[in-house]
């Protein structure tokens, strides 16, 4: 007899063949048994389905890639990027067990299940909300930073993420070279930044520490969503992140997110030892400026920024920085939340 299935609070139809096969899968991972399952499709992302499960030995998240991105624009990547993922999960938990959630069992289809994480919100839902925790951002920076330490100059991890292809494919294709192809005085910029960091091999890279992807958790930030990961230049993940700050700080228009990315950056760069830190916040600074653009003009713009002044303030500022790059820390300390 097939199982009984329920979904509730749905961000998408229900899919009753897929959510039978999710079942299977967790059934013969032995993560649940053979009594009804109830699945929860979650909201939020445009890469993967992701479910909530109640199963009877306690509520897990199951995550499984989609080839075709859910964006306006035409967008694929390699499925096989959730391998990835579990690979970075596993890899951060042997550095810190706090700042990743563990993974209990990968699944075909390069689907994972991983432990839920119960009273821990998701910081971008926080900072909307008007709790902005400098220190948890300065924790932020730290936690990447230990991430970056322990893999600096490491032949295994190296090997182990060598993503190059999957990282082109949903990172420098979409947030660089997209851009440069619609932006002429700016492309050979763009162009550059692409190839220095495709060129990179440094670090293990998450690849999306964005608010959205990172809990807060009771010891700390969590981190999620990393199948961008790959082995490159850490300088793309302060980037990444003190972007989001950025723009959230002219989207809710409060000096407190620019404080708070100032203290990521600060506590980042305090704990930088893998190499010249002058060096890392250059190309920082360079990136930031490239992403700050790729959210109002690339394949996966900042859903938020809908109002054109919010987009051109953003613009103004970022023409500036990438024809005359400066660290991410200037960036930081120049940013304007709106126009002169």
């Amino acid at each position: 007899m097939p199982p009984t299935l329920s979904a509730r609070g749905s961000g998408r139809s229900c899919d009753v063949t897929a959510d039978a096969d999710i079942i299977d899968d967790l059934r013969a991972a032995g993560l649940v048994g053979a009594g009804d399952i109830v699945l929860e499709p979650l909201t939020g992302g445009v890469s993967c389905d992701v479910w909530k499960v109640d199963a009877p030995t306690g509520p897990i998240v199951v995550k499984r890639p989609l080839e075709r991105l859910r964006v306006a624009a035409e967008w694929h990547a390699p499925i096989e990027r959730g391998q990835s993922e579990v690979r970075w999960l596993r890899r951060a938990r042997s550095v810190d067990p706090a700042i990743a959630p563990e993974v209990l069992a990968e699944l075909p289809g390069y689907g994972f299940a991983m432990r839920f994480l119960p009273d821990a919100p998701v910081w971008k839902d926080e900072l909307i909300a008007g709790r902005v925790d400098v220190a948890f951002a300065a924790a932020v920076g730290r936690s990447l930073a230990a991430v970056h330490s322990a893999t600096a100059n490491s032949p295994a991890d190296r090997h182990a993420f060598a993503t190059d292809a999957m990282f082109r494919a949903l990172r420098i294709d979409p947030f660089l070279l997209y851009v440069a192809q619609k932006e002429a005085e700016m492309a050979p910029a763009l162009y550059a930044l692409a190839d220095d960091l495709a060129a990179r091999k440094i670090a293990l890279v998450h690849g999306d520490v964005s608010p959205k992807n990172i809990l807060v958790g009771k010891d700390g930030p969590v981190f999620l969503d990393a199948e961008c990961a790959v082995y490159g230049d850490p300088a793309f993940d302060l980037a990444f992140c003190t972007t989001h700050l950025l723009l959230k700080a002219v989207w809710l228009d409060d000096p407190r997110l620019t404080e708070a990315a100032h203290a990521l950056v600060a506590a980042y760069r305090a704990a930088t030892d893998w190499e010249d830190d002058a060096d890392l916040l250059r190309r920082a600074g360079g990136l930031t400026a490239a992403l700050l653009l790729a959210r109002v003009e690339g394949k996966s713009p900042a859903p938020y920024l809908t109002d054109p002044r919010h987009r051109r303030i953003v613009r103004e500022q970022v023409r500036a920085w990438l024809l005359g790059p400066q660290p991410v820390d200037v960036v930081v300390a120049q940013w304007k939340r709106t126009s002169a």
